[in-house]
């Protein structure tokens, strides 16, 4: 049953937010666009963050630096769930909540907006790399194989090597520290995030052009070597030298020309995910963000400017969250 009469309230824990539910059947680990999730996600995205914790999840409000570099911040965000992970047992045992959702990391979920999207996609990319180090390198050599900076290439193989060997000491770690706190064993399935349902809301796999104008510029950035990585080719190759994204949902919008070109090699290219977790909806590419007040929500870069709570949730909230539960039952 949902229950309406919750307060959503984020208190810091690690590098991140998070808003404990008191009888969780999930968590969500939320990552937001470039700008909105560095400046306030808690505010820009109030409404969908409410409605979503209305239905029983734990909410984590994942934050990322701005920067081109987006495999290091992969890194940084997969470190972050297991830095947070003890910690949400400790404090709904303390608070006299149920923690039992938090035993097992196929309860948590991923719903991106954007750029988050992308980092999300990369997480799950990463969960295809073979464990041994030997055959790591040859994933990733195929993966930049068009590539011909080598240096480049052992600058991936080596971070990916370290971040391989941290999360498998803090997966050792989080064991003992919550057998500490409850007496009871936790189920991690992967290093990285498989098995865990994915939303991504109008996602934006984009080159440097997109950050930075006029596209001259952009180019120097590039030929310098200080462009965005994992470029956009380079992520598609991990997309689909992966083999997975069968339990993601794709929501797109019908005015969104930033995630036009993402929404359309998701589904005409690679072909995923399956054509009924894939959902189009009225509105711009900033229609996820929102703020209630009293019984109408503020779309804060889209219109209507204002709608009742009804009408939004028709056209949006309500789609996601179903889209959420029937992903999870699959």
């Amino acid at each position: 049953m949902v229950n309406t009469n919750l307060k959503l309230r984020f208190k810091p824990v690690s590098h991140s937010w998070v808003a404990l539910h008191p009888q969780p059947k999930g968590v969500i680990q939320f990552i937001a666009g470039a700008f909105f999730g560095t400046f306030g996600p808690m505010i820009f995205y109030r409404y969908l963050l409410q409605c979503l914790y209305e239905q029983g999840y734990t909410i984590i409000l994942m934050p990322f630096n701005f920067t081109f570099n987006h495999y290091v911040e992969a890194g940084f965000l997969m470190r972050e769930q297991y830095e947070i992970l003890p910690e949400l047992v400790r404090m709904a045992s303390v608070a006299g909540y149920d923690y039992e959702a938090y035993l097992d990391d196929k309860n948590f979920s991923w719903i991106g907006h954007s750029l988050g999207c992308k980092y999300i996609s990369l997480l799950e990319g990463f969960t295809a790399l073979p464990p041994e180090p030997q055959d790591r390198e040859k994933f990733i050599r195929n993966l930049l194989s068009y590539t011909s900076d080598e240096s480049q290439i052992k600058s991936v193989i080596a971070d990916i090597n370290i971040l391989f060997e941290e999360l498998k000491r803090k997966i050792v770690e989080d064991r003992k520290l919550i057998y500490s706190y409850v007496g009871r064993e936790i189920k991690i399935n992967s290093l990285f995030i498989k098995g865990q349902v994915s939303v991504l809301l109008a996602p934006a796999i984009a080159d440097t052009g997109s950050a930075i104008r006029p596209q001259f510029l952009a180019d120097i950035i590039d030929n310098l070597g200080w462009g965005v990585k994992p470029t956009v080719e380079e992520t598609r190759n991990l997309i689909k030298d992966s083999g997975l994204f069968n339990i993601m949902g794709l929501v797109c919008f019908q005015s969104d020309n930033i995630a036009k070109l993402t929404c359309e090699w998701f589904t005409n290219v690679l072909k995923k995910p399956p054509h009924v977790f894939i959902k189009y909806f009225e509105g711009g590419h900033l229609k996820p963000l929102g703020i209630q007040v009293g019984k109408y929500v503020i779309n804060l870069f889209d219109q209507p400017f204002i709608e009742s709570v009804q009408e939004r949730n028709r056209g949006f909230e309500h789609h996601v969250i179903q889209l959420l539960e029937e992903l999870k039952e699959d």
